[in-house]
């Protein structure tokens, strides 16, 4: 005698390796998701340290500024010659810095060929904040090593007018200088900051 109800057929589990399919995916975006979100931080981190060390080069050009005003104070003569202990070069020529394997190379920017930054919140070089350590090389831009002239050097302008946009050379802005108008300087400042950072800043100054 036949059942009143037909046996069920046998399941062929589909549903279940569909469920498996869409965990498998689900699985696999949460973690793309996540090494994403890893490396927008890690960017973002990173751009951050670059900033820092950017910002960081001003305190080396402001130093580099202040020894400039005190030799030309005090003697033009010292600007006349090589100080590299003192990050001070009187031509442009040596270090060659246009050369990026000469700016990049740790021997440029050793105690003997440049100099730290200082300030009061700066330790051996070292921003106390920020853990930036900043070292700078001033050149001159001139070709030899001897007093200024318009042969050998680059000049700054003239004063150009007497209003608040003119711009006054070193003697009428009480420095010490052999000419009237001011030799152009390059002040080149190198940062090093947390993970590697490393950041360069050429400002020019006369």
């Amino acid at each position: 005698m036949k059942p009143d109800h037909p046996m069920p057929s046998r399941q062929q589990g589909l549903v279940l390796f569909i469920a498996l399919v869409a965990l498998v995916v689900m699985s696999l975006a949460a973690v793309a998701l996540i090494r994403s979100v890893d490396t927008n931080t890690i960017i973002a981190g990173n751009l951050a340290f670059k900033q820092s060390a950017v910002t960081s080069s001003d305190r080396g050009t402001e130093t580099a500024l202040a020894w400039i005003n005190a030799q030309a104070t005090s003697s033009t003569t010292a600007l006349n010659s090589n100080a590299a202990s003192s990050g001070y070069y009187a031509t442009y020529l040596s270090p060659n810095l246009d050369d990026p394997s000469v700016l990049k190379s740790s021997s440029t920017w050793s105690d003997s060929t440049s100099a730290v930054a200082t300030g009061a919140d700066i330790k051996a070089g070292v921003e106390t904040g920020t853990g930036n350590k900043i070292r700078y090389i001033v050149q001159r831009m001139c070709h030899d090593a001897a007093p200024p002239t318009a042969a050998q050097c680059l000049f700054g302008a003239t004063e150009t007018g007497t209003g608040s946009r003119g711009v006054k050379d070193a003697t009428q802005a009480g420095a010490k200088v052999d000419t009237a108008q001011s030799p152009m300087y390059r002040v080149t400042v190198r940062v090093t900051g947390v993970k590697n950072t490393v950041s360069y800043a050429q400002t020019f100054v006369y």
